[in-house]
């Protein structure tokens, strides 16, 4: 409707102006303000030697009648305010499928999201589960306009962070888990032991030297011993990720390590020092001069001959392009790095300029507790995990009396709490910080995950009430007044693109929770099922397609759509 309100308004001035500058066509809060709202006439009344209210008006008598609109009125300082046909949105309802809402806009691309991306033999953290939480929503949103998506885990298996954990391993070997023994007590081991050389590493000059030269032997693979611990740590923490990302309902494609991209940005940086784009350091270390271009100075090759995590970037993004031929390359990390990545970036400009202009980097914000920041270097982490299992035993305490199953229990809790974080991460735009409030991301009312999935499971019990009673949903009847309900359901394939456009899940999230508020009160106002009500079918209708919209509308969020609750 925003394209065609456009069509209409250029078309309508075609005769008094050859062109007309970009100008934009909004849904407004204010529902009295209309149904489309466009600043037009604020960007032409210059053009034309007119005050924005009269341009409005000679807008507004151009466009004349159309039976799309019911009326047209100019508001304020020369907004002009559509009011659409009911006509319009019933009639739209009528085609509302499992498919609605799904675009084209983006068929003909070949997209790469690159999230998550935790690092081997530490925990997996709450900025990996934000990151996951962020790149898997963008990822549905980009299929659900038409992309073809590939989803990529890119993991440090090797650099200075690895070997500080593997220092710690070697130091505390005796007491290392059995192979066997729970992955929750074999991840809380490697998480000590990375905490413990990280710390070592700080305060100790000798635990220094012991795990810089550590870090060369894991690179190189020169020592058995070192290379058997590695393995087996390696091992543990994939399996741990597994499970976390078959909970989190992630699928990737491509698992990428640093070890695999270490060689191939090596050679990249090497042949940019002959090209002058990188120079030598005063201690040997190959550096990117990012002065020069209104930005620091960073480290791709350090002194002792090894690729940095900015070579190795380097590296990725062509093995990536290797695997998968891509139009845009999206990185989603947590904003600390943005400044890093600039220079990266930078660099990547001159030695891949391809590669470079397709790529895109989304830096989102911190999540954090109300009891602080996490830091994996003193031990002191709040892991993804533990943050999903104390919202689950809150879902589970407010369940516990419901009729319900022991397993539908367990998988309605699973589905709330995943529910819960990821709507907490979610509604802030992407580069916002959070604190993470435990109450209110489970409460069943309003602003929180679990209340999108209440909202589409009352849906589904008023569907299978009609169900039972044979009344069969249709729009052949249609009252002559329509509800906010129908207007918005209608608005939800413009606010996909929006979201898609513009790489922000959280204009999806406040959309659904208005519009689950806007069902839960037609449900208060109205009996639906009612043999005696001749519009009643009607409202089955109406209450099927919020009910696709919803479910639509969560799988884009990550969000599981229940039956029962």
């Amino acid at each position: 409707m925003k394209d065609k309100i456009k069509q209409i308004i250029e078309k309508a001035m075609a005769g008094v102006v050859k062109e007309i500058p970009a100008f934009s066509v909004e849904i407004p809060g204010d529902k009295n303000l209309g149904d489309y709202s466009t600043n037009v006439a604020l960007v032409l009344a210059k053009k034309l030697n007119k005050n924005p209210t009269e341009t409005a008006n000679l807008i507004k008598e151009k466009i004349g009648e159309n039976k799309i609109f019911k009326k047209i009125e100019v508001a304020g300082p020369g907004f002009i305010n559509f009011f659409i046909s009911d006509k319009v949105f019933t009639d739209s309802l009528k085609k509302i499928d499992e498919d609605f809402g799904k675009g084209k806009e983006s068929k003909s691309k070949k997209i790469i999201i690159d999230y998550t991306d935790p690092n081997i033999l530490k925990e997996f953290h709450i900025g990996h589960l934000m990151s996951n939480a962020v790149g898997e929503s963008l990822s549905r949103i980009f299929e659900f306009q038409g992309a073809d998506v590939k989803r990529v885990c890119y993991q440090s298996d090797v650099g200075l962070s690895v070997a500080k954990a593997m220092w710690g391993i070697l130091q505390n070997k005796s007491s290392m888990p059995e192979d066997s023994a729970p992955i929750s007590e074999k991840t809380k081991f490697l998480g000590n032991a990375y905490a413990f050389g990280s710390n070592m590493y700080e305060s100790d000059k000798n635990a220094q030297k012991e795990i810089i030269e550590l870090n060369k032997k894991i690179f190189e693979k020169s020592d058995k011993e070192v290379n058997n611990f590695y393995d087996i740590g390696k091992k543990w923490s994939l399996e741990h990720f597994d499970m976390l990302y078959k909970k989190l309902g992630t699928k990737f494609d491509y698992f990428i390590f640093e070890s695999q991209v270490s060689g191939l940005g090596k050679k990249i940086v090497e042949k940019g020092l002959k090209e002058g784009i990188f120079e030598k350091g005063d201690n040997g270390a190959v550096i990117f001069k990012g002065e020069k271009y209104g930005l620091h100075t960073r480290v791709f090759i350090n002194s002792e001959g090894l690729p940095t995590y900015e070579a190795k970037d380097l590296g990725l993004a062509e093995l990536k392009y290797k695997k998968y031929a891509y139009n845009q390359s999206i990185i989603v990390t947590g904003n600390e790095v943005n400044e890093y990545f600039k220079v990266m970036l930078c660099a990547m400009g001159k030695v891949l300029p391809k590669l470079a202009k397709k790529t895109k980097h989304i830096g989102h914000g911190m999540l954090r507790l109300p009891e602080g920041k996490m830091s994996s270097r003193t031990g002191k982490v709040i892991t993804g995990e533990s943050l999903i299992e104390k919202v689950e035993e809150l879902v589970k305490e407010k369940i516990k009396d419901r009729e319900l199953s022991e397993k539908e229990k367990k998988g309605i809790t699973e589905s709330v709490a995943i529910g819960a974080v990821r709507y907490s991460i979610l509604k802030q735009s992407i580069g916002s910080d959070i604190i993470y409030d435990f109450d209110k991301s489970i409460s069943f009312e309003g602003d929180s995950g679990p209340y999108l999935q209440y909202s589409y499971t009352r849906a589904e019990s008023v569907l299978r009430k009609a169900k039972a009673e044979k009344i069969k949903p249709s729009f052949k009847k249609i009252p002559d007044k329509i509800t906010g309900l129908e207007k918005a359901i209608y608005y939800f394939p413009e606010i996909v693109s929006e979201s898609e456009k513009k790489c922000e899940p959280h204009y999806l999230v406040l959309y659904l929770t208005e519009l689950a508020g806007i069902f839960n009160s037609y449900y208060a106002k109205n009996k639906i099922v009612d043999k005696k009500d001749d519009f009643s079918s009607y409202k089955i209708a109406l209450t099927n397609a919020f009910a696709t919209i919803m479910k639509n509308g969560m799988w884009l969020l990550g969000i599981n759509s229940l039956e029962k609750m």
